[in-house]
């Protein structure tokens, strides 16, 4: 069965999520100090008439970077020039993205921290200087050109914050993290896209979709989709929470938000391992999932929720995670 609660952003997700995308700071649901910060730069940048200082945003996947770059290009009222890391293989593609910004724009570049170490240094002078150091010729005739860039506004986005070079990163002016959002903002977040998809839902509803929605975005909004579709064909097109049940054990995820393979990552850990501690590579052997699956995919979330421990000598399952799964827990962990 299709895994419908991967935090990362699938094909069918691009258009589904444009459509619920706020516009604007007072839309956007959660995460109120970065909400608050956002503006005041904003403001002051307003004031001064200069551009917004460079911004990085990172935290897990589905928490709403794009969704947050996109409403800072709003909100200054410039246009947003959109690409990725991996879609930059060369640093004359950087070059050409920079050198045809307007002042004022914003480039928004996600997962930065995929981006060439060669290119990132085309970046330096770009967001310190606003110039371009291009070498011209080769050899002994070889001679440096300065050229000079509009001020632009650079924002990055990445889930993995840590492979950013220390250069990169202190060029940012700001830098915020996105967290896991409450469960009750999850159920705003919920109400909200079905008043957009013109869908009645119950408040019990939408709660039990934000209490599975692994306390993201995109995964409630998934769910969302997924429990109307049910409904539309099994009921009235009423998203009711007789049918909000029955749509999300047919998808299996259960009430803690997770999924068969979360319970068989868990179930692995606890009755081939006894508990743990056990590395991450034997899981992967036992459950035949790859190690960067379980380490950037499955583990954030049940570690999260308190479902699991990362020791020194590898994954241990903790108490709660017994009692999900219905298992006895053994003595020594009493």
């Amino acid at each position: 069965m299709e895994r419908v609660i991967v935090p990362d952003s699938t094909p069918e997700d691009v258009g589904f999520e444009n459509s619920l995308r706020p516009k604007k700071l007072e839309e956007y649901i959660g995460q109120s100090r970065i909400k608050d910060n956002i503006r005041i730069f904003i403001d002051a940048a307003k004031l001064r008439n200069e551009s917004l200082e460079h911004v990085l945003l990172y935290g897990p996947p589905g928490l709403g970077k794009t969704t947050l770059a996109h409403i800072i290009a709003n909100e200054t009222g410039s246009n947003i020039r959109v690409t990725s890391g991996p879609a930059i293989e060369k640093a004359g593609d950087l070059a050409a993205i920079l050198t045809n910004l307007q002042d004022g724009e914003i480039l928004f570049i996600d997962e930065i921290h995929r981006l060439n170490r060669l290119i990132e240094e085309v970046l330096y002078p770009a967001m310190e200087d606003y110039c371009l150091d291009i070498i011209v010729g080769k050899g002994p005739s070889a001679r440096t050109v300065k050229i000079d860039l509009p001020k632009f506004t650079l924002i990055g986005a990445t889930t993995r914050a840590s492979l950013l070079s220390a250069p990169l990163r202190d060029r940012f002016g700001s830098t915020f993290h996105l967290d896991f959002y409450a469960e009750n903002e999850i159920q705003q977040i919920v109400e909200r896209a079905a008043q957009i998809l013109s869908v009645a839902i119950e408040p019990e509803a939408a709660q039990e979709i934000a209490k599975r929605g692994r306390r993201t975005p995109r995964i409630a909004n998934r769910l969302l989709k997924r429990v109307r579709d049910y409904c539309q064909v099994m009921g009235d097109g009423n998203v009711s929470q007789k049918f909000t049940f029955e749509g999300l054990d047919r998808l299996e995820v259960d009430n803690m938000g997770l999924d068969s393979v979360d319970r068989k990552i868990l179930a692995a850990i606890i009755e081939k391992f006894h508990g743990g501690p056990v590395g991450v590579g034997t899981i992967a052997a036992a459950t035949g999932e790859e190690e960067a699956t379980i380490e950037d995919m499955y583990e954030p979330f049940l570690m999260q929720i308190g479902f699991l421990h990362r020791t020194p000598r590898g994954r241990v399952a903790t108490q709660s995670a017994y009692q999900h799964l219905g298992v006895e827990i053994p003595k020594g962990m009493l």
